[in-house]
């Protein structure tokens, strides 16, 4: 459960504390005052979308922190290795800042709003003013009846199949094509293999015909520079190359280079000098013979490079890409041809995992049936205690349109009917149910919803709208109830709802130096019949409103003690 709510810098609130109890939690406060801030705070640190303006003007930064505890071991907590202390203790915050960043923590260790998003559904569930509309929109209440029924694992049985159909025919419409664009298409494709083929591509080719058009628009440098090095060494008519002198300074060391060491040293440094200039000669011999290139060479290899690039406009940036292309385009070719074959394959496939997708759709189906039922006797039963005797609710089933009769959701289209009044036909709930009783139907779906949800903390804000008299004190009640099973943090306007609470907290908004503050306050018992009295009659508290206050609170205090 919510255990405290820090709060720092979020719109009017400059710093608040909110220690919350097990139960029923209350919070009440003119209107204005704040009161939906504390909720606006609290989506914030559950990872909820906020925005810079929720930041206090003057502040460059808000910040949230909350403490829960007890928690049951939740799937977020497996998914993302970061648990609740030794004590079952879980301390998460956000950081708001003025640039727009969010700095969040979970138990100390940093994670992304996408995540405390995704921990945030698992451990609050807050039900808004305009959450009732929900019931009004008829796609939500296939989702109501499943969460009802817990279908998950039927649910996903079911999409498994339609995703498998589903892909099945995406494979048989991308190989059906009428026959003018199939001998289109087969035609363009026989030209670029052809075309790609004769070209007789080779990884590597355009590097090396790159390289040998330099050498080639070189050569004449090349031979030149050649053999005026191999002149250099070995010498012509006219001179004596360095090899040739090496030899003379060779034999010229011969006979004394037994004199000394030295001599002997320098001797092998010559000696070797001139195996080295007679290697290197050798070597430019062979090479100059290679460059012999006729003008006809550099012709071929710059129409070859010509053709490549050619090539390259229509099939890609490479030679590489070029053979990737026509690798692609020998495959679609034979998909192509053997496309009656495979379209015949496919549609066999599709019609065995049709009647399996079939199947499964029946099997949630049923389920869904059974659980229609089921919920309805639990919606009445909880209407009836929220003082709508009368009522009578009913779960709609038809088929899905389409060919198929099938969507991602199964083959069922739902929605919820009612009937508020004796001898009224059943009708959807928009056409029947009024502000009150659609708040009345959602609180019933919700606390019936809780029965099998592992959520700990269910926050209602305002969500008495257009509720009074009688129907308020069994709203009073029904949440009440719902408090012992989790804990309730309810925002109201109502004084048979705050009088039934277990912690009151009021709302107060004040002016100090120029700026506007609000703040928390925890109430004693003197403190709620005040609080209660105010809701009740107004600024003016009369003795009567004030001994109609304490009549409320002793009566709540009798229920509970019945309860």
């Amino acid at each position: 459960m919510l255990s405290l709510l820090h709060i720092e810098n979020i719109a009017l609130i400059d710093q608040a504390d909110l220690s919350l109890g097990p139960g029923f939690n209350v919070l009440t406060g003119e209107t204005g005052a704040g009161k939906s801030i504390i909720i606006d705070a609290i989506s914030a640190v559950l990872g909820e979308r906020t925005s810079r303006d929720l930041i206090r003007t003057g502040e460059k930064a808000a910040l949230v922190t909350a403490l829960f505890q007890s928690l049951p071991e939740l799937p977020w907590f497996q998914e993302n290795g970061i648990f609740p202390d030794a004590n079952g203790e879980l301390l998460i915050s956000r950081k708001i800042q003025a640039d727009g960043k969010n700095l969040c923590r979970v138990g100390g260790i940093p994670c992304t709003v996408v995540q405390l998003k995704a921990l945030g559904s698992q451990l609050i569930d807050i039900h808004g003013q305009h959450d009732g509309q929900q019931l009004l929109d008829e796609t939500c209440h296939l989702q109501y009846l499943d969460n009802f029924g817990g279908l998950n694992a039927a649910l996903t049985s079911y999409q498994e199949a339609y995703e498998k159909l589903d892909t099945l025919r995406r494979e048989i419409a991308s190989l059906q094509m009428d026959e003018a664009e199939k001998a289109r298409r087969l035609d363009i494709l026989q030209f670029q293999i052809a075309e790609l083929e004769r070209a007789e591509l080779r990884p590597g080719e355009e590097e090396e015909l790159e390289a040998q058009k330099t050498i080639l628009r070189s050569a004449d440098q090349l031979v030149a520079a050649v053999e005026g090095a191999y002149g250099a060494i070995f010498g012509d008519e006219d001179r004596d190359g360095a090899a040739s002198l090496l030899a003379e300074a060779e034999s010229s060391l011969a006979p004394v280079m037994d004199f000394s060491s030295e001599l002997a040293q320098v001797s092998g440094i010559v000696a070797d000098l001139r195996y080295t200039a007679e290697d290197a000669a050798e070597r430019l011999r062979d090479l100059r013979s290679s460059l012999d290139f006729s003008p006809s060479e550099l012709d071929a290899v710059e129409s070859r490079l010509d053709q490549l690039h050619r090539l390259k406009k229509k099939y890609g940036a490479s030679v590489q890409e070029m053979l990737s292309y026509l690798s692609r385009s020998r495959q679609e070719l034979e998909q192509i041809e053997m496309a009656d074959d495979t379209l015949l394959q496919l549609k066999k496939k599709r019609k065995e995992q049709l009647a399996q997708t079939r199947t499964q759709a029946e099997i949630l189906s049923a389920q869904r049936r059974e659980t229609a039922d089921c919920l309805k006797s639990r919606i009445e039963e909880e209407l009836r205690q929220l003082d709508m005797p009368k009522v009578r609710f009913q779960v709609e089933f038809s088929q899905k349109p389409g060919k198929l009769g099938l969507d991602e959701t199964g083959m069922d289209e739902v929605r919820f009917l009612m009937s508020a009044n004796v001898g009224e036909n059943l009708k959807p709930i928009a056409k029947v149910a009024s502000g009150g009783e659609l708040s009345r139907i959602m609180l019933a779906l919700k606390n019936v919803l809780a029965e099998n949800d592992q959520i700990m903390t269910l926050i209602f804000d305002e969500v008495d709208t257009g509720v009074s008299g009688r129907a308020a004190g069994k709203v009073a009640e029904k949440m009440s109830r719902l408090s012992q099973r989790c804990q309730v943090l309810c925002v109201t306007h109502l004084a048979q709802i705050a009088a039934m609470a277990d912690s009151h907290y009021s709302v107060r908004k004040e002016e100090k130096e120029g700026r506007t503050f609000t703040n928390v306050e925890t109430l004693d018992r003197q403190g709620r019949k005040e609080e209660l009295a105010r809701l009740t009659g107004g600024t003016h508290l009369s003795t009567a409103i004030l001994e109609g206050a304490e009549e409320l609170l002793r009566e709540a205090e009798a229920f509970k003690n019945g309860r």
